[in-house]
């Protein structure tokens, strides 16, 4: 498996087969290799959970052949319909958030999709898709069966933290990549201050995310950059400004979280309830 792959949690779901497209379209940008990954789990020995195949007893190599089949199918797929990339399919054996958390240390990008059915029911039910985001080695997006704004900006959220600044070079990679604007929101807690103390805050919270935007303007001059300063939830905004989004972009912590933490709460609501696909950004 190498390095640069973008790697595509895939069980022949709806939600899986969304996640693959938008996959497909991010490997058309960047001209990255795909590779989809289908996590066979075997529960128990009396039983398995597979593509809408009905329960077999183990080991049951009936079943493991049509599950490599699925994999082979949407693979050849795929590559036939994007001629200039290279798509690979693979099954793996065990628990799936453990498996696509190991895989992930070998690619340079996981995609999921917001629930599927066998290896990955669920999958943002509880914690499992939490625990795959908190602990991937790599970046990680987050697609669910919605119609994001296709003209619309990429939008990251930024509060100055170390992840925050990662997210922001995640996102003005991906906004230039699709020739679209990048919509810098910092959200304040400036709300629980007096107004003369808010307004001051406002005013330093907008100065340091120009100044970190800066490096960026001139990087990339061609890009069309906004940055908003508010006051309120930061999650509460972000789910809003998700709705004429084409991609959210967070880091994997921010300011707010607490330490220790491997994935901040304003991560997790965006993962739950955006209007679009969202990256938590991290180092690889």
């Amino acid at each position: 498996m190498s390095s640069d792959e973008i790697l595509v949690g895939y069980d022949g779901s709806a939600d899986a087969t969304v996640a693959l497209e938008w996959a497909l379209a991010e490997a058309g940008r960047s001209g990255r290799p795909v590779r989809l990954a289908y996590v066979f789990e075997w529960l128990t020995v009396a039983g398995w959970v597979g593509p809408g195949i009905a329960p077999g007893v183990w080991p049951d190599d009936t079943a493991r052949r049509e599950v490599e089949e699925l994999v082979r199918r949407a693979a050849a797929d795929a590559a036939a319909r994007h001629p200039g990339l290279t798509v690979h399919g693979e099954v793996f054996d065990g628990p799936p958030a453990l498996v696509l958390q190991e895989r992930s240390a070998e690619a340079d990008l996981l995609v999921l999709g917001s629930r599927g059915h066998g290896g990955f029911g669920g999958l943002l039910v509880g914690s499992t898709a939490v625990s795959v985001t908190a602990h991937a080695h790599c970046p990680v997006v987050v697609v669910r069966e919605s119609h994001p704004e296709p003209n619309g900006p990429v939008v990251v959220g930024f509060d100055g933290s170390e992840s925050a600044h990662l997210a922001l070079g995640f996102a003005v990679e991906r906004a230039a990549q699709r020739a679209c604007p990048l919509r810098v929101l910092r959200v304040s807690q400036a709300g629980r201050l007096s107004a003369d103390e808010a307004a001051a805050t406002l005013a330093d919270d907008r100065t340091a995310t120009e100044e970190a935007v800066a490096q960026w303007r001139e990087t990339f001059p061609e890009l069309a950059v906004s940055v908003d300063v508010t006051a309120g939830s930061p999650a509460a905004e972000l789910v809003e400004a998700s709705r004429a989004a084409q991609l959210v972009v967070v880091g994997s912590r921010g300011r707010g979280g607490l330490r220790g933490m491997l994935l901040g709460s304003v991560s997790q609501q965006l993962i739950q309830h955006a209007y679009c696909p969202v990256a938590v950004a991290r180092e690889r």
